[in-house]
């Protein structure tokens, strides 16, 4: 079993400006995955930066309010909600709330700086 505690885990500030603690990375941990999960905090009044990736993302929101896009779509999303961003697509969130808004990326294979296709 391998328990890990996200406080326990440096924050670095992601290339799209997002803080992120990696969670689970199949090249990092003995685990039997093909994907890896992050915990990625924006604060409020602030967005990611638009990037994309080779690999499909998945964003599960924890906590507050923002702005998802990707592609030529946005819609507001808040805690509880799922967003799939395909292969590819220009993807980027923003805090449109008070607090800190909170995710987890999980991405499918898992994340490598050679899949990130764009960063502005």
């Amino acid at each position: 079993m391998l328990v890990k505690d996200i406080t326990l885990i440096e924050r670095i500030v992601a290339a799209d400006r997002a803080g992120l603690r990696e969670i689970l990375h199949p090249e990092r941990d003995e685990v039997a995955i093909s994907y890896s999960i992050a915990h990625a905090v924006v604060v409020a009044g602030e967005a990611s930066v638009p990037h994309r990736l080779a690999s499909s993302e998945v964003y599960y929101v924890l906590s507050g309010f923002g702005e998802m896009h990707v592609g030529d779509e946005s819609q507001r999303v808040c805690a509880g909600q799922a967003i799939y961003v395909p292969p590819n697509s220009v993807q980027w969130i923003s805090n449109t709330g008070a607090s800190e808004l909170a995710f987890l990326c999980i991405v499918d294979p898992s994340w490598s700086k050679e899949q990130e296709l764009t960063a502005w």
